[in-house]
């Protein structure tokens, strides 16, 4: 340390270095920089962001931190503070989801007289404007900088809840040096986030979970994998949006993953899990006081059923609210497993939970108790604001006390649909997997399940069609449950077009169909009659793990075309469902506030 005089620690500090990289660069660790700065009393100043561009005196509480200067523009005051993590920079595959639970904390905090400071680096986002949160302060979320402000702005608490990974990944850190994390403990966060922990917990719980195993390095992933059969799910621990999730379906793929998709170590091991083909995906969000002193209701807000099958990730996949196929019995497994691991861990506010159905058998595929990317969907659909009545209840107030005691069931039919930039990407594949692509979701309510499947997909901007012709090319392990499907829609009024193979199969079934060439056969093929506006509609399933390039081409021209297309069974089955809702009744339209 001799050789960071304190005249080097000012310099690197007013030049933008972080504690952490002078930690690398000097061979310390970041508390001892920490400490040493401390102990010299360098510690930054936060000035106003000038938003009148210095015409008229700034009043709009925006900070920003500097070492360049002694003078502090923040107001002091004695009113107990709470601080907000936000999510950080909104990028494809983070939803705005999370910016939601922030508003709605800062909201909720400020009815119950507590002052609010809001800590996010993003300024495209409603938790960054003026009027969100009594002060902002425009920082990375990092240890140091959210430890800077806790200590100058002398906070009651802070929430690492609501922002989604990144600043949940700090609460066991910010614990550690005095801060008070409200809401659910890092304790118990640690035990859903650390796969080793989880699976003790659920063993105990007797829950059953897929069969796993956790991999340091490309040897183990494949000891595993030969273990659990192929396919498996291959994963990093503490990411956000399934970044670098991957299904995969042989050796090869998986050397090939662990070699240059992920950095693997006995601190960030890959998680390996036996992929549930064809299973049905649920997500529940439940609202809980169990972890305070007079607490112990548990209320789930919402339980969603995905349309596309397991592996889609959350925050892609299509859903329905409440489930559409599934069975009493496993509707009350959801529930019972729900509420047991809600007790287990502890949970003051929030909890997520994945669900992947096979038959009657439930397993848990993880969970977080945390805000997740469905509460503002949920809060919507069923007319109660969870983010709010969450940060009072982080705040010491018990459901009861918010008369929010039991779950409700809407008696309609609530759909999430996607909403996805592939227009943007030229030749990207749209075919959806564990990894998050979606920038955005809608919801089509109706007391008619295909009407509101039907309206989800005109918010989506891509409205099913009632009639011309549809375009199907499936694999062939989808082909004998196709045949039904087409049947459905030759029965609606569509002309069924295929290539050979699927035109074959669905002949056989008796029905009507035009051939067309494959994109190797020559011309005209499907991609022009999609350029000519001749198809009305796609259903295009992956013929196996590697797409091939005419199947890419299909589905990219699709999207150009603006032609509406369906890359799963499941979500052809609901587009049938629609157009044969929309053919009988037409739509009406209601305001949420009339569902409710």
């Amino acid at each position: 340390m001799a050789s960071l005089n304190s005249e080097i620690l000012r310099k690197a500090k007013g030049l933008g270095f972080s504690d952490r990289q002078i930690a690398h660069l000097v061979g310390k660790t970041e508390d001892e920089i920490r400490a040493l700065r401390k102990k010299l009393k360098l510690v930054p100043s936060y000035r106003l962001v000038d938003t009148c561009a210095a015409e008229f005196e700034a009043y709009t509480p925006y900070y920003y931190s500097t070492y360049d200067c002694g003078d502090d523009e923040v107001k002091n005051n004695s009113a107990k503070k709470v601080m907000i993590l936000g999510g950080g920079p909104n990028r494809i595959g983070q939803g705005i989801e999370f910016d939601y639970c922030c508003v709605h904390a800062a909201f909720a905090l400020k009815e119950d007289g507590f002052e609010t400071i809001m800590v996010n680096s993003n300024p495209e986002t409603v938790s960054t404007d003026y009027d969100t949160s009594d002060k902002l302060f425009f920082e990375p979320l990092t240890l140091e900088d959210v430890l800077h402000i806790y200590e100058r702005e002398k906070c009651w608490g802070a929430i690492a809840q609501f922002g989604g990974q990144t600043p949940l990944n700090l609460a066991l850190g910010l614990q550690k040096n005095g801060v008070n994390i409200i809401g659910t403990s890092p304790q118990s966060i640690e035990i859903a986030e650390d796969r080793k922990l989880f699976a003790a917990m659920l063993d105990k719980l007797k829950i059953p979970q897929p069969p796993n195993g956790l991999a340091t390095n490309a040897e183990e992933a494949l000891v595993i994998a030969k273990k659990l059969t192929y396919p498996v799910l291959v994963r990093p621990s503490f990411v956000l949006g399934g970044r670098a999730m991957q299904i995969v379906y042989s050796d090869a793929e998986l050397s090939h993953y662990m070699k240059f998709a992920v950095e693997a170590s006995p601190e960030r091991p890959v998680l390996v899990d036996k992929f549930l083909e064809d299973a049905t995906e649920v997500d529940v969000d439940c609202i809980t006081d169990v972890g305070l002193k007079n607490g112990g209701t548990i209320v789930i807000g919402g339980m969603l059923e995905h349309i596309e099958f397991a592996g889609v990730h959350s925050g892609d996949a299509a859903m329905v609210l409440p489930p559409h196929t599934l069975s009493e019995k496993v509707i009350s497994t959801i529930r019972e497993y729900t509420h047991a691991m809600a007790k287990e861990l502890k949970v003051i506010g929030l909890m997520n939970v994945q669900y992947a159905v096979k038959g009657e058998k439930v397993f848990v595929l993880e969970v977080n108790p945390r805000a997740s990317r469905t509460v503002p969907f949920v809060s919507k659909a069923i007319g109660i604001p969870l983010a709010k009545l969450a940060a009072k209840v982080m705040a010491g107030k018990t459901l009861k006390e918010l008369k929010f005691t039991k779950e409700i069931w809407p008696k309609y039919w609530a759909v999430k649909e996607s909403v996805f930039p592939f227009n943007r990407f030229h030749g990207q594949d749209i075919l959806l997997s564990p990894e998050m692509r979606s920038t955005g979701e809608v919801m089509g309510l109706d007391a008619d399940l295909g009407i509101a499947y039907a309206k989800s997909q005109m918010a989506a901007n891509s409205p099913l069609p009632t009639g011309g012709k549809i375009f199907i090319s499936v694999s062939d392990a989808h082909k004998k449950e196709a045949v039904a499907i087409a049947k459905q829609f030759s029965d609606l009024g569509f002309e069924l077009v295929a290539t050979s193979g699927t035109a074959t199969v669905l002949e056989k079934a008796g029905l009507k169909v035009q051939r067309t060439l494959k994109l190797m056969e020559g011309r005209p093929n499907v991609v022009d009659l999609l350029k000519n506006k001749e198809i009305q509609l796609v259903i295009n399933t992956p013929a196996g793990a590697a797409p091939r390039e005419d199947e890419i081409k299909i589905r990219t021209t699709a999207v150009y075309t603006g032609t509406p297309i369906m890359t799963t069974l499941s979500s052809a089955k609901a587009a049938a469902l629609g157009i044969a809702a929309l053919k009988k009744s037409g739509y009406a339209v209601k305001t949420v506030q009339e569902y409710h």
